[in-house]
């Protein structure tokens, strides 16, 4: 993202008590936009590791906000009263008939007033800053749970922790009361989430843009071996880390057909309408009173509930057109194999781009640039204040749906809007398989989506004008890049991505290479100055300050604290690496850590395991090309050794396996089944004792992942 680079850039100056306070109440109320509103993303070299924070160009900290007049959790007496203020005013309970979840919530609800302040500031400052922002498109977004994040982020878990301690409970257990955002599945919604974390940490106008899905892709039960999938109702009580905005609610298009007006211009009209309702969730920086936004959709129906067909008796057409608008948000990735299930795949994608870019736009127009009213909105600073990053190919309708929105809404020339557009957009992909270009059968695509059908082979014909021109005699060369058509007559999304980008990365180095080489190819030899790589990392907020104290703890203790927000830090410990009290420490720290993850499989999972066996741990989405099985086929190799030789000198192995199938694919299903079976033989067979063990943990999560891949080393 070379161009997004430049505007990327860190605030230098450290906000202090003595530098003029930008928040007053009178400019809180100039643009009621800002309560709602503020992005960024970030930037890195071609080789750096972007989510580890380690690509501050200019080599400072991370900027910090100035926080004068905000309400501030100083003392545990001043938790203590906010506390039990919540308890009675907002879960309207008392100590006497209050439950372990009421305790939950009002401490979620203490920690949320911690950053309210330092939100509203955040966008307030960027605002007034007119920052260039970025906006992080994403199907998923595996957020895990918010309230240990936020305590550590601000710096007041300790005494949040002491002060329900004084009232008799423990943060550890209500923490575990908090359900995981089901908002993601894999890595690519990690990763998403990662960033977020990141961009807050850096101090970048960060935001991110997903879907608000009401159960999640399935919560995950085991039964005699098989994954049976059950709704993920994490929102059954409600969550108190959102806030709903209806007054941005944005209207969805679909459906319908395209004309030409008098003045010949494209217009599509007779559309089915459904509205996109968003919900904010704060997403905090480590330590600088920053907070920016992920904002998430909700599908509603546009129509108000259908009393006449009520009142004849008729209750299901009451709700009916309710019911099957508010279907797009349902669920994560439903189950495509068949035509209702890809058009919903496609209509969920298309509802998620709409609404961002409305959104962008709107809050582009009503920027500080503009705000003399004599000032014309002008779409060419646009790429100066707008970067948008597509997470994987889930995103790719953004190309086609900006430049409608440009010209059909905004009556910008296709030449012009086509130019902004590329400029704005940059895309990420996760993988080289095929499916996950995501191809869409031109028939259903047209039908579904009619303007933006004629925007892609408009931008298709433009994209092979340019290939015939470099290559002239090259018809073969030529269908190969097509974005629209092939054998199957798709609408290539992966194409369309690459084509409507300034800038293609990978996740990895041989990855990007890879790209290049193979499903790429043509496209790189056309524009080579397009491909980089971004190598993905993680935060170390939540993957190792947040869920294994005890190593955080022992290595500040040897090199201080900056690690957490630069892991560039981490290479300090080299000097210990002969440390014979150090190693010790280390050693005993990750005993500690499995001892606890053996409580957790115990308590939780009714396994027993033995602490001083080695931990195998393989916890990913289920898919052939994960390897699952390969893992599995060298469980039985090592179980097939130990019957053939009883006496056989081999380190004793926990292995353990955790992820999820989607619905529609049996092979990763019974992959999980081949899982359960060996793990069932191997713990049934005496001989093989504490030698070996199988596990496989259902319904993973980040919370769980927290455990099994933190907490084991």
């Amino acid at each position: 993202m070379e161009q997004a680079k430049s505007a990327l850039k860190t605030v230098q100056t450290t906000v202090t008590n003595s530098i003029k306070d930008f928040i007053g109440a009178d400019k809180g109320n100039k643009n009621n936009e800002q309560n709602s509103s503020a992005t960024k993303d970030e930037s890195t070299s071609s080789e750096t590791y972007e989510t580890t924070d380690a690509s501050k160009s200019s080599g400072s900290r991370p900027r910090q906000l100035s926080i004068r007049d905000i309400p501030m959790l100083e003392n545990v007496q001043e938790v203590k009263k906010i506390f039990n203020r919540h308890l009675h005013f907002t879960v309207a309970k008392d100590r006497d008939i209050a439950t372990s979840h009421d305790y939950y919530t009002t401490v979620a609800y203490t920690v949320r007033d911690h950053l309210i302040g330092r939100w509203i500031r955040t966008n307030q400052h960027h605002f007034e800053n007119d920052e260039k922002r970025v906006y992080y498109f994403s199907l998923e977004f595996h957020m895990g749970r918010a309230l240990s994040n936020c305590l550590i982020n601000l710096g007041i878990e300790d005494t949040v922790n002491e002060a329900l301690s004084q009232m008799g409970l423990n943060l550890e257990e209500l923490e575990e009361l908090e359900p995981d955002a089901a908002l993601g599945n894999g890595g690519l919604g990690r990763l998403a989430a990662c960033f977020l974390d990141s961009m807050a940490t850096l101090g970048f106008a960060g935001y991110g843009y997903g879907l608000r899905y009401d159960y999640g892709i399935f919560a995950q039960k085991i039964q005699d071996g098989y994954q049976i999938e059950y709704p993920d109702s994490w929102l059954k009580f409600g969550t108190p880390w959102e806030i709903g905005r209806p007054e941005h609610l944005i209207p969805i298009n679909f459906y319908g057909k395209v004309i030409d007006d008098e003045n010949g211009k494209k217009k599509w009209i007779d559309t089915e309408i459904i509205h996109a309702m968003p919900y904010d969730a704060p997403t905090p920086g480590y330590n600088n009173n920053i907070v920016n936004t992920l904002r998430l959709w909700s599908a509603k129906a546009r129509g108000e509930f259908n009393f006449q067909f009520f009142n004849a008796g008729d209750y299901i057409r009451a709700v009916a057109e309710e019911s099957l608008a508010e279907n797009i948000t349902r669920v994560l990735y439903p189950n495509d194999n068949f035509d209702e299930g890809k058009i919903l795949r496609l209509k969920q994608e298309y509802f998620l781009v709409s609404a961002s870019l409305q959104d962008i736009i709107r809050r582009f127009k009503n920027s500080k640039i503009f705000s003399n009213k004599n000032k014309k909105i002008d779409f060419t600073y646009f790429p100066e204040k707008t970067a948008i990053q597509l997470n994987d190919t889930h995103p790719a309708l953004t190309v086609a749906e900006l430049i409608r929105l440009l010209i059909d809404e905004e009556n910008l020339e296709w030449n012009q809007a086509f130019d902004i557009t590329k400029k704005v957009i940059a895309f990420t992909n996760h993988t080289l398989l095929p499916e996950a270009l995501e191809r869409w059968p031109i028939d259903m695509f047209k039908k579904l989506l009619p303007r933006h059908f004629q925007i892609i082979t408009d931008i298709n014909s433009h994209h092979l004008d340019l290939v015939r021109k470099k290559w002239p005699d090259d018809e073969e060369r030529v269908k190969r890049m097509s974005i629209i058509g092939g054998e199957k007559q798709v609408v290539n999304m992966g194409y369309l991505s690459v084509v409507g980008s300034h800038v293609v990365n990978g996740v990895a180095q041989l990855h990007s290479n890879l790209l290049k080489s193979t499903i790429f190819k043509d496209f790189y030899e056309l524009n080579p100055e397009k491909f980089q790589n971004k190598t993905n990392g993680i935060t170390p907020r939540r993957w190792l300050l947040t869920c294994n104290p005890d190593l955080s703890e022992l290595i500040s203790s040897k090199i201080g604290d900056d690690w957490i927000t630069d892991l560039r830090e981490l290479s300090k410990l080299r000097n210990y690496i002969d440390n014979e009290q150090f190693i010790h420490d280390l050693q005993q720290v990750k005993l500690e850590n499995k001892k606890r993850l053996v409580k957790v499989l115990e308590n939780d999972f009714k396994v027993k395991v033995n602490p001083n066996t080695m931990f195998d741990i393989q916890v990913k989405r289920i898919h052939e090309y994960k390897r699952q099985l390969l893992n599995c086929l060298h469980v039985i190799t090592l179980y097939n050794r130990i019957k053939d030789n009883p006496n056989i000198d081999i380190v004793p192995r926990t292995v353990i396996f955790s992820g999820k199938s989607a619905p529609g694919y049996p092979t990763a299903k019974l992959i999980i089944k081949l899982i359960c079976n060996v793990a069932r033989t191997v713990s049934d067979d005496p001989a093989v004792g504490e030698r070996l063990k199988v596990i496989f943990l259902e319904n993973y999560r980040v919370s769980l992942g927290m455990y099994i891949t933190i907490k084991s080393f």
